[in-house]
């Protein structure tokens, strides 16, 4: 399957971009969402994504199958992975997910479409319309797609125009997503432009920013905080920076059976997309005292990973990468070699997976690509305060725990800063509907017009 060019990013390598075409684009984009998109339906819009995810999920798509056979060489993702890893994000994407998203985030699913008002309002006399923004521009990071792949998803919704600027050589899953909308329905695609180039040509990144009503950016926070610098002071800014996670297993949970299902969710955490992003733990921490130990916990979860390397292999790494891995086992072999508290285990004549046990709490930044720490604790209180170097910096706590105790321990979370608490297993899987940093996705690009009868 040949793409035609419909896109910047479909260009090829050698071609040159310039302000001027980039310029050119969002004026283009600009008249395409006016003629086509400012006055669709919800309804309508609900109806092509949803249809389009459904068509991502089968194996015969011929989307599916490019992202398959040519994302591992772009990617660095093995095919197993990928093939996971779309199937989580495009499972979420049904019409009563994004039905669920709009009144959630709006209060009433046709909002976006006309002044509507919910049962409290009308009571009141007063209705709302909402108004996503004219032109929106996403700057994407390129660790993993499925966020840039959401982004694009609200901004549809929001009826806005959308730039989505990737960093290089990471556009291939955003474009085929791009396609596969235009094929759907051309002319809400031509309402979407994917471009890609090196980081620091800020005069294209300036020709979009002179267009743009919003702006959201995925990436470090030195980025955030270069990016905001050079907006306009009209331009809305949004922005998501670094977060880690971590998962939390009770002694509760800790018998036999428990478990295994416990190592089997925490290896799927791991694993989805080689444990990179936010939403990848970077330290599981279990509770002394269950009936399974937590340095048993931690060489149950090196046969699994194992296992799982069989079966959906971590991608291939560069070399630095490699080496990084490798100078952190050499750390962990000595410290091993001397000490009690600490254990290693690894994988065989590659860096494909790697785990440390230690009795020291503190939580610990992994170099992640499924190098995993398990730390046994006391109990959460202790936790937190062992945890207390990335306070405010956490996106998502994997949780096991019984049901008599989860909800008091996902409300100490709450209150120590944590934006999302979800079983493990499903770290890398949010819904739909979930807050990114505790914020309304779809909320934070619209605004609002009341009216008070």
């Amino acid at each position: 399957m040949n793409l035609p060019n419909y896109f910047l990013a479909d260009l090829p390598p050698e071609a040159t971009l310039t302000p001027v075409m980039i310029a050119e684009a969002c004026q283009t984009l600009k008249r395409n969402r006016e003629q086509y998109l400012a006055r669709r339906s919800t309804e309508s819009l609900v109806n092509v994504l949803s249809n389009v995810a459904e068509h991502w999920l089968q194996p015969e798509y011929p989307f599916r199958q490019l992202a398959l056979e040519q994302g591992p060489a772009a990617t660095g993702f093995s095919r197993p992975t990928l093939a996971n890893g779309l199937d989580s994000f495009f499972r979420q994407l049904t019409r009563e997910n994004l039905h669920a998203l709009l009144a959630q985030e709006l209060g009433h699913a046709h909002r976006l479409d006309e002044l509507a008002a919910t049962s409290a309002e009308t009571n009141n006399q007063r209705a709302a319309m909402v108004h996503g923004p004219e032109f929106l521009m996403h700057i994407a990071a390129g660790n993993i797609p499925n966020p840039a792949l959401t982004s694009m998803v609200l901004g549809l919704l929001a009826r806005s125009a959308q730039f989505v600027k990737c960093a290089s050589r990471t556009s291939l899953l955003p474009r085929l997503f791009a396609h596969s909308i235009y094929d759907a329905e051309p002319k809400l695609g031509a309402c979407l432009e994917i471009a890609e180039w090196r980081g620091g040509e800020a005069a294209l990144e300036q020709a979009v920013f002179n267009e743009t009503d919003c702006v959201t950016v995925t990436g470090s926070d030195e980025t955030l905080a270069a990016i905001r610098q050079r907006l306009p002071t009209k331009t809305r800014f949004l922005g998501y920076g670094h977060r880690v996670s971590f998962g939390y297993v009770t002694r509760d949970s800790l018998s036999g059976f428990d478990a295994k299902k416990i190592v089997a969710n925490v290896a799927s955490d791991v694993v989805a997309w080689d444990q990179l992003g936010r939403f990848s733990p970077h330290v599981i921490y279990a509770e002394h005292g269950g009936s399974v130990a937590a340095e048993q916990l931690a060489g149950m979860l090196a046969a699994e990973l194992a296992r799982r390397e069989e079966s959906e292999p971590r991608g291939q790494l560069p070399v630095e990468l490699a080496a990084n891995i490798a100078s952190r086992r050499a750390f962990y072999e000595v410290r091993a070699a001397h000490s009690d508290e600490t254990r290693l285990w690894q994988s065989e004549g590659s860096t494909a997976w790697t785990v440390v046990y230690e009795a020291d709490a503190k939580f610990q930044l992994s170099c992640l690509n499924r190098f995993i720490y398990v730390k046994g604790v006391t109990d959460m209180v202790r936790t937190l305060q062992d945890a207390d170097n990335v306070r405010g910096k956490v996106s998502t706590v994997g949780l096991a725990a019984p049901e008599t105790k989860a909800r008091e321990l996902a409300a100490q979370l709450a209150r120590w800063g944590v934006s999302r608490v979800c079983p493990l297993g499903q770290m890398q899987n949010p819904p739909l509907t979930w807050r990114q940093d505790g914020r309304p996705g779809l909320g934070d690009l619209v605004t609002w017009t009341d009216w008070e009868r």
